[in-house]
């Protein structure tokens, strides 16, 4: 098996990935990969993960039928996070949202969370 060349990996092994519409640009979700999910993602054309919760590799879209296809992936200047410019094929989000990023936060937010700390 060929390794996936110059990649850097966190200490377990993961690098993070953002999976971005290719026609939109708005950011569908943030997951994380490893070698395996990387290399199932680049031949197979759609995307992989791998569940930091369960420990194992996951096609996304396996169980709702909502998978993200890949249009090109890349690495940013570090090496250390991957985009995956892409297509999905329905809403990505587990909560039935196009995006996983759906709710903002305001000044108002971070100001009540501050004043709960201190």
């Amino acid at each position: 098996m060929r390794l996936i060349k110059n990649i850097k990996y966190n200490e377990k092994g993961l690098i993070p990935a953002i999976a971005q519409d290719d026609d939109t640009g708005e950011v569908l979700m943030l997951g994380y990969m490893n070698e395996e999910s990387l290399r199932r993602t680049l031949s197979s054309g759609e995307v992989w993960f791998f569940s930091r919760s369960r420990q194992e590799l996951w096609h996304k879209g396996e169980t709702s039928g909502n998978r993200i296809v890949v249009r090109s992936v890349w690495k940013d200047c570090d090496s250390d996070t991957i985009l995956v410019k892409a297509h999905p094929t329905g809403p990505v989000c587990h909560t039935g949202n196009k995006t996983c990023f759906f709710q903002q936060l305001t000044k108002q937010d971070i100001e009540t969370n501050y004043q709960r700390e201190n």
